[in-house]
């Protein structure tokens, strides 16, 4: 017989939530307060979930324990393959010596800090958001702004930062078209609603990503490339999102940015080039020069990631792999063993999609570059198992921070802080980015947090006699900046940026510009319901 979820285990909705949030509320004082390193603290939130989950809201032992496991399961695959790549893919280049050669490439760009950032953390990162979704940008980016001098917790920091802007049309629209399937609100509609909010962010982040890490004054000094990133990036999303739909958005808007700063650079450089004043001699850029042949074979891994990504996006692509080698089965006493609590079994499935993963995209990559990068398999495969090593405490955090997520869902405690949030009436437009803000921060995916509640933002809204669409939108526009805080992503950028074990002092760094941000899209939101209406689609 089937259990049945359980939304308000006290019959007080507001005890209920205070209750259901004890192990998020747990996360942000072992980190922030604590300092607790990342897997401690997602092993002690997930074992405050389980005995939560069983002994307030009534959900059999084993139900509890195979939700977890289920979600650990997701956490190694695709979540930690896709990390694990990433580093990798990184850890290649600097055994090959090929990563210097890419250094000396972006200081004949530029050698400035300020420029790499807005080049490779908001740029090339959303074009990776914009293909393969998940962890893929904040892993790669963090790993090569690491590699080329800045220091790690600005290389890991400023990368959740910037992935904010293109997260709500990561892996080629999926959040979209999921809000949409949920809630049942038009798609076209919904990308178009979110493209008239999240350009002002995107257009806004260039320079609070160099404010940042350099003050005002030294930002300043190079406003014409973050005016010049911020604009092209923000009318390129606004345009694709609003007369092509919700797929390429970010592929086109990142490459526009790309392009349109590199052309300014040709013709314009700021008057000195800044760097943090700390860095290592041995970060800095090599005196020696390269042929562009050397220069072609360094950055042949990011070339073919780009490409390979960009096809592995494509549902075609994505049919004719999963073809090949993909299998799913029922997770065993689990599946259809949970009612949601409008009484309906919930089907509890693992995809093992090997082949068309976005971790597999990197790794066909690096594998295709091995010869091109001068190194011999065995070569690759002694930094592939070193590279393991260096992740395990990532690795743990990751599945155990999946595992909580997945039991969170099933057991109810997320639609309990959700229905919560639904009872505020008519500031529900102002809250409704916070209820996407909160999935994300549980599941680590706007996808997730868009299956998760869009359908309770559709009905809310219609009950206070808001355009829906408002509200599914703001679920997407919320969520994505709750991702520079989700575990999941501070473990990732963690493991990318060579801060393992220091995760707290990566949450701290992300913590408050996530809330400034939110309270941001918050107001936006609330103007387009009762203010700015002409802007709803």
């Amino acid at each position: 017989m089937a259990w049945q979820q359980v939304i308000n285990p006290f019959n007080n909705l507001i005890l209920s939530a205070l209750v259901g949030t004890v192990p998020i509320l747990f996360v942000f004082w072992a980190l922030v307060i604590k300092k607790m390193k990342g897997y401690k603290a997602s092993l002690i939130m997930t074992a405050l979930g389980i005995l939560i989950a069983i002994f307030v809201y009534r959900m059999p032992a084993n139900l509890a324990l195979l939700s977890t496991l289920h979600g650990m399961l997701y956490g190694l695959f695709p979540i930690c393959w896709i990390t694990i790549n990433a580093v990798f893919l990184f850890n290649i280049l600097v055994k090959s010596g090929k990563f210097e050669v890419i250094r000396y490439f972006m200081s004949t760009i530029t050698s400035d800090r300020r420029l790499q950032i807005l080049l490779i953390a908001f740029s090339f990162g959303a074009l990776l958001e914009g293909a393969a979704g998940f962890a893929t940008p904040v892993a790669i980016c963090g790993a090569m702004l690491f590699g080329l001098g800045v220091k790690p917790l600005y290389a890991s920091g400023i990368c959740l930062i910037a992935n904010t802007a293109p997260v709500a049309f990561g892996a080629v629209g999926t959040p979209i078209i999921v809000a949409s399937q949920v809630s049942g609100v038009n798609e076209m509609a919904i990308s178009q609603m979110v493209g008239r909010t999240l350009p002002a962010l995107s257009l806004f982040l260039p320079f609070y990503l160099v404010f940042l890490i350099c003050g005002y004054r030294k930002s300043l000094d190079i406003w014409p490339a973050t005016l010049t990133a911020g604009v092209s990036f923000a009318f390129f999303q606004w345009f694709t999102s609003n007369y092509l739909g919700p797929m390429l958005p970010d592929v086109i808007a990142s490459i526009a940015s790309i392009i349109a700063v590199i052309v300014l650079l040709r013709f314009w450089k700021p008057r000195e080039s800044w760097k943090f004043a700390d860095e290592e001699q041995h970060k800095q850029e090599s005196a020696a020069s390269y042929s562009s042949m050397e220069i072609f074979k360094a950055w042949s891994p990011f070339l073919l990631l780009t490409l390979i990504v960009l096809a592995w996006g494509l549902q075609p692509v994505k049919d004719v792999l999963n073809q090949w080698a993909s299998f799913q089965f029922d997770v065993p006493g689990l599946h259809n063993k949970i009612q949601s609590i409008s009484g309906v079994p919930l089907p509890k499935t693992f995809k093992f999609n090997i082949l068309s993963a976005a971790g597999t995209a990197i790794f066909l990559a690096i594998v295709i570059s091995i010869p091109l990068l001068g190194l011999s398999l065995r070569e690759a495969g002694n930094v592939f198992v070193k590279t393991l090593i260096q992740l395990k405490f990532a690795i743990i955090t990751i599945a155990t921070i999946l595992g909580f997520a997945y039991l969170a869902n099933d057991s109810g405690i997320s639609g309990t802080m959700a229905a919560a949030l639904a009872n505020t009436g008519f500031l529900f437009p102002f809250f409704s980015p916070m209820l996407g803000w909160l999935g994300v921060f549980i599941t680590g995916s706007d996808t997730s947090s868009n299956a998760l509640f869009c359908k309770l933002q559709q009905s809310t809204a219609t009950a206070i006699g808001i355009n829906p669409v408002i509200t599914v939108a703001a679920n997407c526009s919320g969520g994505v900046v709750g991702k520079m805080i989700s575990p999941q992503s501070i473990a990732v950028a963690a493991a990318a940026g060579g801060l393992v074990g220091q995760e707290s002092r990566l949450f701290r760094f992300t913590l408050k510009h996530s809330f400034i941000l939110l309270g941001l899209i918050a107001l936006i939101v609330m103007l387009q319901a009762y203010v700015l209406k002409w802007i709803v689609p």
